[in-house]
C-alpha cells in the first residue's frame, strides 16, 4: 500500500515538473524573454547576496581585533604599524586615513604615549576640524562600498513582481487570441495561455522575494557598520584632542 501511493506521488510530481517545462518551451517569444530576465536577475542577486555576507562577515571579525589593539596599543605610531595586519578592518582604513591626516598636523609627535600630558609641540586646536573631515571622509569611503550593489536588490525587489505580472498579462492575452481564433472557450484552448501566465508571476516573485529579505537584512547590517565607524571616528577624535592639540 505505502509503495504504491510513493510511486503514485512521484508520477504526480513527475508530470507537474513535465507540464511546467512544456508551458515554458511553448510559451510565446515575449513570455521566454520575460522568464529569462527573471531568472538572470535572481542569479546575479543570490550572487550579491552570498557576496555581500562574505564582506560584512569578514569586516565583522576584523574590527573587533583592530578595536582591542586601538585601546590596548601605547601610542598611535603603535596602531599605525599594526593596520596591515588588519587589512579588512574598515575601522583600519578610517584610522589609517586620520592617522595620515594628523601627521601632516602633527610630524612625528605621534609616537608620544596617548595618555603623555606634554603640549609643548601640539598643533592648535582649529586645525582638529580638518581631521573631522578626513575621518567623515573615510567614513563615506568604507559606507559606499558595503553598499555597493546592494541598489541591484532594492531594484529586483520592486520591479521583479511587475515584470513577472508583465509575462502574466502578456499570456493572458495570447489565451483570449486563441479563444478569438478558435471561436472556443474550453479549457483546452485557454489552460496553455494561462499555465505560461502564472509561471511567470511565479518565477517573477521567486526572484524578488530573496532579493527583498537580503537587501532589509544588509540594510541593517550597513547602520551597524555606520554606527561602529562614527564611535570609532569620536574615540579617534577624543585621543587625538587629549594629546595632541590644545587651546589657543
Amino acid at each position: 500500500m505505502n509503495y504504491a501511493w510513493a510511486d503514485t506521488v512521484n508520477e504526480a510530481s513527475l508530470s507537474v515538473n513535465v507540464t511546467a517545462w512544456h508551458a515554458i518551451m511553448s510559451a510565446s517569444p515575449i513570455v521566454q524573454l520575460t522568464l529569462i530576465t527573471l531568472v538572470t536577475m535572481s542569479v546575479v542577486c543570490w550572487a550579491i547576496i552570498f557576496l555581500k555576507k562574505k564582506q560584512f562577515d569578514a569586516a565583522e571579525d576584523a574590527n573587533e581585533p583592530f578595536f582591542d589593539v586601538f585601546w590596548r596599543a601605547p601610542s598611535l605610531d603603535d596602531i599605525n604599524r599594526s593596520v596591515g595586519d588588519h587589512a579588512q578592518s574598515p575601522a583600519a582604513s578610517v584610522f589609517k586615513t586620520g592617522y595620515q591626516e594628523l601627521q601632516k598636523m602633527a610630524g612625528s609627535k605621534l609616537a608620544r604615549s596617548k595618555d603623555d600630558g606634554d603640549e609643548s609641540s601640539a598643533p592648535l586646536l582649529s586645525g582638529i576640524d580638518n581631521l573631522d573631515r578626513a575621518l567623515r571622509k573615510a567614513i563615506d569611503l568604507e559606507i559606499a562600498n558595503f553598499e555597493s550593489r546592494l541598489s541591484i536588490l532594492a531594484t529586483t525587489g520592486s520591479t521583479g513582481p511587475f515584470i513577472g505580472l508583465f509575462g502574466t498579462v502578456w499570456g493572458i492575452m495570447g489565451a483570449f487570441q486563441k479563444i478569438g481564433a478558435t471561436k472556443m472557450a474550453s479549457l483546452a484552448v485557454v489552460a496553455p495561455g494561462i499555465s505560461e501566465a502564472l509561471i511567470a508571476t511565479a518565477v517573477g516573485l521567486a526572484a524578488a522575494i530573496p532579493a527583498t529579505v537580503g537587501y532589509n537584512h544588509y540594510i541593517s547590517k550597513l547602520r551597524k557598520q555606520e554606527m561602529d565607524l562614527n564611535n570609532f571616528a569620536a574615540d579617534f577624535l577624543n585621543v587625538a584632542k587629549r594629546n595632541f592639540f590644545k587651546d589657543r
